[in-house]
């Protein structure tokens, strides 16, 4: 079957079109972005503002409309934190349904750390044992350890690069007191919550997803994406500290200037680099490994084990 997702992040909204089947690794057919940066349209009541909103279902309507001209079969819509804690979450999801004409799932903190855990657990396969899987986005840090496909943990903390950026690290570059006090709310957040992931065992694998651990990993001498899925890539402690110090002195535009470092991502970049800097440390994670598989691929399996049934 052919299958068509729609992933409505705190950065970015993507269109993911794939093939496949039960029993199978889904096949990228087609992809598309548009780098809305949804918690950046919100009001002082927390209200998604109108413009957002607008663009949100204009590019909605068009990932419709291409997943039809694809000859897709089945759709998922799916939303995270940005819309999950927006108070007009619902007038957002409502104007989808009614001006898109796509039904928008919102998906809790803890069901996009089971979800992705899920990915990583597949393209891992059984032979990693226990694996601990962490995925920083936008609004929101997450986190899972498991030894089967379902984790024993899944947590969810609201300290993701774009909130730690907006809330914390305003400065071009930020200052050395901000920059401090960013790594005292992460490293308090993580600690309110780490006791739960180290009782759950010691993982063998440690799994780092999404686009900012790509990009930390990147600048830290990673092959790029264009070498492919299969190229092993991963993230130092070591190497993650000393950009962390380097990060915190360079304005945006010249990290932009940084291998693999979107135009887009470049404002977070810090942001990403302290939260990560921090798992690591609380959790003793000495590398991770860069996982391909993340949160829409999650959802596609999810879906295709729910055809089995």
């Amino acid at each position: 079957m052919r299958l068509g997702v729609l992933d409505i992040g705190s950065n970015t909204v993507h269109l993911l079109i794939v093939d496949a089947h039960p029993g199978a690794a889904p096949l990228p057919a087609w992809k598309s972005k548009i780098s809305l940066r949804l918690a950046e349209h919100v009001r002082p009541d927390g209200r998604i503002d109108e413009r957002a909103i607008d663009e949100l279902v204009a590019f909605a309507r068009e990932a419709r409309q291409r997943a039809e001209d694809l000859g897709v079969t089945e759709f998922l819509a799916f939303a995270t934190s940005a819309i999950r804690e927006a108070p007009n979450s619902r007038e957002v999801i409502a104007a989808v349904r009614d001006r898109a004409g796509l039904d928008v799932e919102v998906l809790s903190g803890d069901e996009e750390a089971r979800l992705t855990f899920l990915a990583v657990r597949r393209w891992c396969g059984w032979s990693a044992g226990r694996i601990l899987v962490l995925d920083i986005g936008g609004g929101s840090l997450e986190l899972a350890s498991g030894a089967d496909e379902e984790p024993d943990v899944a947590i969810s903390l609201p300290i993701g690069a774009g909130r730690l950026t907006r809330e914390w690290l305003t400065g071009d570059p930020p200052s050395e007191d901000a920059v401090r006090e960013a790594r005292r709310v992460t490293r308090a957040a993580l600690g309110s919550v780490i006791g739960r992931l180290l009782r759950a065992g010691e993982p063998r694998i440690c799994v780092a997803t999404s686009k900012t651990f790509r990009q930390l990993a990147r600048i830290a001498g990673a092959v790029p994406s264009s070498e492919g899925f299969y190229v092993r890539r991963s993230l130092s402690r070591e190497d993650l500290r000393t950009w962390v110090t380097t990060l915190s002195s360079m304005t945006v535009a010249e990290r932009t200037r940084l291998p693999g470092v979107s135009e887009s991502r470049a404002a977070q970049l810090l942001a990403g680099a302290i939260v990560a800097e921090s798992a690591m440390d609380l959790l003793d994670i000495s590398s991770l490994e860069i996982g391909p598989w993340a949160l829409r691929e999650g959802v596609i399996l999810r879906r295709l084990d729910g055809l089995k049934s």
